[in-house]
């Protein structure tokens, strides 16, 4: 008795549990497909296309100062590699001479997503800045890096 109901739960259990099988293969295969569709994709200058607000944060690499430098920034990427942007940086503690300060220039993004933007700002007495950054989320979100400086950027698009 005890042995026939045994058998006729695994009887009914069986097509569910191949069921669960065939569904979980095939998640996984689906999932491992759109990964590799990301990949062959990659990406372009046409990935950053859009307005991205982004927070600066870091120290001026001027020796012996260690100067803290916070910000934020909103960048204007045109999908063909051009950037315009506008910046409320604070060095130091001081506010900015000017409320939203303007700057222009370029950019490169490489088909693993990493790229590099040349960035001059009118009215700063610097030589332009180069930054180094990186794409994720399919152009969602960029990660920066000044070269020559310990500040970086975060930000996201602006949707």
């Amino acid at each position: 008795m005890q042995r026939q109901c045994v058998s006729k739960i695994t009887r009914m259990a069986m097509p569910i549990m191949i069921a669960c099988v065939l569904a979980a293969v095939s998640s996984s295969a689906w999932a491992a497909n759109g990964n590799r569709r990301d990949k062959d994709r990659g990406c372009s200058n046409q990935t950053l296309d859009g307005d991205y607000g982004l927070t600066i944060e870091g120290l001026l690499d001027i020796p012996g100062t260690g100067i803290q430098v916070r910000g934020v920034v909103l960048q204007h990427y045109d999908g063909n590699g051009h950037i315009t942007q506008v910046d409320h940086v604070v060095v130091g503690g001081m506010p900015p001479s000017e409320e939203w300060r303007p700057g222009s220039g370029t950019y490169t993004v490489n088909t693993d997503c990493t790229g590099k933007a040349t960035l001059t700002i009118p009215s700063s007495p610097a030589p332009p800045l180069v930054v180094y950054f990186v794409v994720d989320r399919q152009g969602k979100t960029i990660r920066q890096v000044v070269e020559g400086n310990a500040i970086i950027a975060t930000g996201k698009k602006v949707e």
